[in-house]
């Protein structure tokens, strides 16, 4: 089977655990494409940190950055297709996350803002540097004149696994996604990196079949089943393993090498 496109998880997936990209995954990716294949970022990353990664591996094309709620062209940055939220429906869960002490942020498709800029959690800060993003306070909802396309919390393990059990028995006017083992996301029900994979595939005129995709978290999971081939890498949880049609090495193994040589370069 030759895939056309081939969609790569960013954190996690094709970068090892100091977020660092391997020469071995930047050759194999240069190699699919000198053979035809496309290659697109789907990613919980906010689309300026994202570019430049396809931009250190020498490629063109689209980001599908916040979880798949925003589709950017690499070369221009141009927004072609996002997932506005309803920003007051977010009300509810900044009220919970300021009576807990949850950090969180609210993400345009560019634009990133926080509670109070000012008074920043050390761990927020260094998370926000090391992203190479630049938060500014939350103005109110009249003040933000793009779409919000994601909301994110951020905290200790076991707060973040009770907010999830908490919002699970809201009203399911969001998707609530665990994108990391810190991080919750929420975006607009219709958000996630699958259906963005979808719209892409059928803008480019690619049939399913023909799309390949390797991930290792559950905010990954929906664009594994949509894919013709779904890959998890080997230090996925046990529940993305078992929704994925094949594993991979791990992240820190060269995963994406690995599978594109035995999947897309056999």
């Amino acid at each position: 089977m030759t895939y056309k496109l081939i969609a790569l998880d960013v954190d996690g997936t094709l970068l090892n655990d100091e977020h660092q990209l391997s020469e071995a995954n930047k050759e194999a990716i240069a190699e699919v494409t000198r053979r035809g294949s496309r290659i697109v970022l789907c990613t919980g990353r906010n689309p300026k940190n994202a570019i430049p990664i396809m931009k250190e591996m020498g490629l063109t094309g689209y980001v599908l950055a916040d979880n798949g709620a925003v589709t950017v062209a690499v070369e221009d940055s141009q927004v072609l297709h996002q997932y506005g939220m309803d920003a007051r429906g977010l009300d509810p869960y900044i009220a919970y996350c300021r009576e807990r002490g949850i950090h969180f942020d609210v993400n345009t498709a560019f634009d990133l803002y926080v509670d109070n800029v000012e008074h920043l959690a050390q761990e927020a800060m260094y998370m926000y540097e090391h992203l190479e993003l630049v938060p500014a306070t939350l103005p109110s909802w009249e003040e933000v004149a793009e779409p919000i396309v994601k909301f994110t919390a951020f905290a200790q393990r076991e707060v973040i696994e009770q907010a999830i059990k908490d919002w699970g028995l809201w009203d399911p006017v969001f998707t609530v996604t665990r994108s990391g083992e810190f991080f919750i996301d929420i975006m607009h029900p219709q958000a996630s990196k699958g259906n963005a994979l979808k719209e892409l595939a059928a803008r480019l005129d690619i049939p399913r079949e023909e799309v390949l995709a390797i991930g290792n978290y559950f905010n990954d999971i929906s664009m594994l089943t949509y894919a013709g081939l779904g890959i998890a890498v080997d230090n996925s949880p046990v529940e993305v393993k078992a929704a994925a049609d094949a594993v991979t090495l791990s992240n820190n193994e060269n995963g994406v090498r690995a599978a594109l040589l035995e999947y897309a370069l056999n």
